[in-house]
């Protein structure tokens, strides 16, 4: 005997044990709980859910099959590329909240066990919608052949995106137009569209064709989707936008500075709507757009491009003006020496030919400006000395110095100067010194650095050395093949012929070439080397972690294999005990595992067991953890109705579970069950005898009693060996009512949603709805119905038939309960039925109460009796108490029909319904107003006093 009520009320755990073989492969079905409008099978029996844009998603997969199935979501069979939310959903409910119409589409579930074939169930889903209609105007006048008159024709179209496909219909004012009704008017489709009729032509425009024109758009009001429309006014003046920007093009600013786009109108009826867009894809982030001016604070270079102002009033096509903004700037210098070109020198001599070449990239590129300086001084162009501005053989933003037939005397500094019109923009100077100095590059790869050699994780530096005036870059790239370097890139610059890896791995081994670059150097062919990198890393090896369960006296062989390493040549191995030496000794080189058996495993053997596989560069190592853990258990879930009625307050469960490889450790000698109410904190704990070994697949079953309703609960079940405690299995029990009760007793409070498999009745003429006084609105119905469910909650739910309109009176709404078992005491049938009793609390507040009956429904018989419990007329704001006698000879329903009454303050509710076989005993009525009395777990009520004392019976 355990305890686990904190309310003090006793519970006893009962306890049978079984076993059984239980594997059973998965099956799928899919349920909705969302808001749907409408679900539907259609051919191939596939099913359409259809849902209105902006509501709620949720399906739910319900599995079967043991061990316990995975279950996974995925939309459109769960393609990599289509997958939706970024990835797949691994539980039973999918749940996408104010869905989108991009989302609609097929979507899967999957369930798998392990045991034969996976189980797909799929279901399309619809996403309805319905954007506002938009109407364009579009205008033509064409000459008639051989008649001398004008015709000036005006179409209007209504488009709007909607699914379904849309209606559409056209008003002029208050009157419909259709087809045929007004011979000044056609209404077509065009043939390239898909949708209803949208185009309304008006031919040679007549006075009365100036009017307000409604498109309304309409999906039938299906999903419950209103009807849009929109309303166009033609005039006399109707006519196209026209605009005109007051600003020049292109602009040309300097960075920094604020530029201010103005827009205006200059024609249009209806007035057109002025937007601002840039071929960047978007504005820049600081602009500022009021009314046709667009303002850009201190631009960037950035945020130049073209811009574009655009009218549109639906009439005709969109206005669109756009200018050019240009941000001046200088940037990117670099030079280079070019020897003899005539000669194929590639050093600088005295009476031969030396080019110097300048290059910067500007913005705007024909405000570039060059000069150039000789040891600071003015350099012009002259026979010997010849400046060129540009070159058609090179690309822009180029100036030359040729010097012809080289002097002593011209040895010296030579400066670029780069500038920009107008300023504004600081210059760009670039010096290049031509001596008896200037010598040509060359690149050589320093003694003992190639092949160079690392470890994985070290940052390594490959060194060219480069000699040469001026010195070049170098440019590094792989040599061996195409393949980026470390940053990610195909080339990486280097000033001093250094190139750092931090961190190298084993894909940066191989070949890096170095070359000189031609910019900040000698215009000859490049020089260049190669460097060899070698990097050297542990061996990989596999597995990295293995749990190996197994029993005492049982053999254990562990392996670990190498999959590569660098250098290849694998010098040792180790094998450890929680750091402690066991074996070790060299790796044999025809094979490319080591093994460590335990012939016969004892206490001590168990642990954490390590292999290293030690190379030049480190170790790898695997890691084996030997325990006599026992595998968790799996709970049975696919136990028809586990929930079994006792006592009126509390319920049973039937606990079950399979035992994963049970013979893989010693023999299972008993599970500790853990058990606590939900919201607490405390832990009940029972220990649960093994008397014989397990077998794979055998079910064992637990009856947990003395559960208090509706209470749900964590349970806790662990097996134990001889090793210990192995790992524990978790699972949730919830109440609910039994799908098919006996008459032993039943009680409904309608706390969960399947309402005690309570049904609708389909041929009556409107539904009960299951509401709590926390989330009805009586806003427009203040003075009827409960504030609170019988128990006095407002949180707590209850059935009630609403009555405002479309109700009207006579209306019916009838609840149909589950069958109930009557079970005759002879073969022959029940000749002398008992009596049972049926109980439900009512509440009838308000001045257009209806009826509420109760009848009873025997299986095999058509007709009804009259009722047998009923009720007319406003009884007041509290909830009372029906206790209602029957003498079934069959299987019966309990049918509770509400009628509503002749106005809308006629709201009829029930909660608390019981089916005993014994007398119901009475029960205090408790007031709806200002009570704080609430029905406690465990106890009845019962009045024992004057109007004024309550006593509480405590039932155990």
């Amino acid at each position: 005997t355990s305890y686990l009520n904190d309310q003090n009320a006793n519970m006893v755990w009962a306890f049978s044990f079984f076993l059984f073989s239980s594997a059973a492969p998965p099956t799928v079905r899919i349920i909705h709980s969302g808001h749907a409008c409408n679900v539907e099978e259609e051919r191939h029996t596939e099913r359409v859910y259809t849902i209105r844009e902006g509501e709620t998603l949720e399906l739910t997969c319900l599995v079967t099959g043991h061990p316990r199935p995975q279950i996974r979501w995925t939309k459109t069979a769960g393609s990599v590329s289509d997958r939706f939310q970024d990835s797949s959903v691994f539980n039973e409910t999918l749940h996408i909240a104010k869905i989108l119409r991009t989302q609609g589409g097929r979507y899967y579930c999957k369930a798998e066990n392990g045991l034969g074939s996976p189980a797909i169930k799929s279901i399309r889903v619809d996403v309805y919608y319905l954007d506002d209609p938009v109407v364009t105007v579009h205008q033509s006048i064409g000459e008639a052949k051989e008649q001398f008159y004008y015709e000036r024709t005006v179409f209007l179209r209504c488009v709007a995106n909607s699914n379904p496909p849309v209606r559409y219909s056209w008003h002029r004012g208050r009157e419909v137009l259709t087809q045929g009704s007004d011979k000044g008017v056609e209404i077509y489709e065009p043939f390239f569209t898909q949708g209803e009729t949208k185009i309304l032509k008006l031919k040679n425009l007549r006075p009365q064709d100036y009017a307000n024109y409604s498109c309304i758009a309409s999906v039938r009001n299906v999903c419950g989707i209103p009807d849009r429309s929109v309303i166009f006014r033609l005039t006399n003046k109707t006519a196209s936008p026209s605009i005109k920007l007051l600003v020049e093009d292109p602009i040309v600013v300097n960075p920094g500075q604020t530029v201010s786009l103005v827009c205006i109108t200059t024609g249009g009826e209806p007035p057109p709507t002025l937007t601002w867009v840039s071929s960047n894809d978007s504005l820049p982030q600081r602009s500022v757009v009021k009314g046709g001016t667009l303002t850009l604070p201190a631009i960037s270079s950035d945020e130049a491009g073209v811009y574009s102002c655009v009218a549109s009033n639906n009439v005709g096509n969109p206005a669109k003006k756009s200018t050019t903004i240009v941000v001046r700037a200088l940037k990117k210098g670099r030079f280079w020496i070019t020897p003899d070109p005539y000669h194929n020198d590639d050093n600088i001599q005295i009476g031969r030919e030396v080019k110097i070449s300048c290059q910067v990239e500007a913005t705007p590129p024909e405000e570039l400006t060059f000069s150039w300086l000789k040891n600071g001084r003015a350099l012009r162009s002259s026979e010997r000395m010849v400046i060129t501005q540009t070159d058609p053989d090179i690309s822009p933003g180029t100036t030359n110095l040729d010097i012809i037939d080289l002097k002593f005397t011209d040895f010296g500094t030579y400066t670029c100067v780069a500038a920009l019109k107008g300023g504004g923009i600081p210059e760009i100077s670039i010096d290049v010194n031509i001596s008896s100095t200037t010598v040509p590059p060359n690149l050589t790869v320093p003694r003992g650095k190639s092949p160079l050699v690392a470890r994985e994780g070290d940052t390594v530096e490959l060194e060219c050395l480069v000699s040469g005036k001026p010195k070049p870059i170098i440019l590094w790239s792989r040599a061996d093949k195409e393949a980026p370097m470390p940053d990610g890139s195909m080339q990486m610059e280097s000033y001093d012929g250094v190139l750092r890896i931090v961190n190298v791995s084993r894909e940066m081994t191989g070949s890096y070439r170095c070359q000189t670059s031609q910019y900040n150097g000698f215009n000859v062919k490049p020089r260049e080397a190669v460097v060899e990198l070698i990097v050297q890393y542990p061996p990989t090896v596999e597995p990295v972690y293995m749990e190996m369960r197994q029993g005492l006296g049982r053999p254990v062989v562990m392996t670990c294999r190498v999959l590569r390493a660098h250098p290849s040549r694998v010098l040792r191995f180790e094998w450890l005990l929680s750091n402690r030496l066991l074996h070790a000794g060299a790796f044999d080189a025809q094979r490319d595992e080591t093994e460590y058996t335990i012939r016969s495993l004892n206490r001590d053997g168990w642990g954490e067991y390590t292999c290293n596989v030690i190379n030049e560069a480190g170790a790898g190592k695997c890691t084996f953890q030997v325990t006599g853990k026992a595998y968790p258990p799996e709970f049975y879930y696919d136990t028809y109705s586990p929930l079994w009625q006792n006592r009126p307050r509390v319920y049973g469960f039937k606990l079950q579970w399979t035992q994963m490889n049970p013979n893989a450790v010693d023999r299972i000698v008993a599970y500790r069950l853990g058990i606590r109410q939900m919201g607490l904190q405390r832990w009940w704990e029972q220990e649960i005898p093994v008397d014989v070994a397990i077998n794979k697949g055998e079910l064992m079953t637990h009856n947990l009693t003395e559960l208090i309703k509706p209470e749900s609960y964590e349970v806790r079940l662990t097996p134990i060996t001889r090793f210990g405690e192995g790992d524990s299995t978790i699972r949730i029990v919830t109440y609910s009512a039994p799908i098919n009760p006996h008459l032993r007793e039943f009680h409904c409070s309608f706390e969960e949603e399947p309402i005690c498999m309570f049904t609708q009745d389909k041929n009556d003429d409107f539904d009960w709805t299951r509401h709590s006084a926390a989330t009805r609105d009586t806003k427009y119905t203040p003075n009827t119905g409960p504030s609170a469910d019988r128990s006095g909650s407002k949180q707590g739910f209850y059935m009630y038939i609403e009555t405002s309109r479309p109700r009207k009176e006579g209306d019916q709404a009838r609840l149909v309960s589950p069958f109930f078992n009557v079970a005759p005491k002879n073969p022959y049938g029940i000749t002398n039925p008992p009596a049972y009793c049926f109980g439900f609390f009512y509440h009838m507040y308000g001045k257009h109460i209806g009826t509420l009956n109760a009848f009873l429904k025997q299986k095999g018989q058509t007709t009804s009796e009259g009722p047998a419990w009923s009720l007319s007329g406003n009884q007041g704001e509290r909830w009372k108490q029906a206790k209602v006698s029957i003498h079934p000879t069959a299987s019966f329903q309990v049918v509770l029909e509400g009628i509503r009454g002749p106005g809308i303050e006629g709201d009829i509710a029930i909660d608390d319904l019981r089916a005993l076989t014994t007398p119901l005993p009475d029960q205090v009525e408790i007031q709806e107003r200002g009570s704080n009395l609430r029905q406690l777990p465990a106890f009845n009520y019962h009045l024992v006093g004057g109007k004024n004392t309550v006593a509480l019976a405590t039932v155990l």
